[in-house]
């Protein structure tokens, strides 16, 4: 008989440095229940507004390098943000924030995340110090 599951866990991830970080493995790590899940859904959330999560290759890490040129590129600290009483990079931070988003969705079957071949979960730094970052990470599904 499937048994229907939710399962939540909340994860502290240490502090990185400004940049796009590969942090799928933490994840998984975080809720092995994955490995008993015929189908589901795993979502994963951040709690902060100047940091980010997405979805993309993760094999080529000139990839991250790119992102954070285009980031930068798209918006720049040189504007006249109102808001900066946390330095030049903080309000900056909360736009890429808000364009990369908060949160995650990947289906799950078969025991395992169902992402493409080159596809990993990033966590996207956009402070030049950022601290330790929180993300709650809640898989629903059916359990074999």
């Amino acid at each position: 008989m499937r048994q229907f599951m939710w399962v939540q866990r909340s994860l502290s991830l240490p502090a990185k440095s400004r940049g796009f970080h590969l942090i799928t493995s933490q994840i998984t790590d975080a809720v092995p229940e994955i490995g008993t899940t015929e189908v589901g859904l795993l979502h994963v959330f951040i709690q902060h507004t100047s940091a980010s999560l997405t979805i993309n290759e993760n094999a080529d890490p000139d990839v991250r390098v790119d992102f954070e040129t285009a980031m930068n590129h798209a918006v720049p600290e040189s504007l006249p943000y109102v808001h900066t009483l946390e330095g030049p990079d903080d309000m900056p931070a909360h736009v890429k924030a808000s364009m990369m988003g908060a949160s995650v969705q990947i289906p799950v079957g078969g025991g395992r995340l169902l992402m493409g071949t080159w596809q990993g979960i990033y966590l996207c730094e956009h402070r030049d110090r950022g601290g330790s970052r929180r993300v709650i990470v809640t898989l629903m599904g059916q359990a074999g």
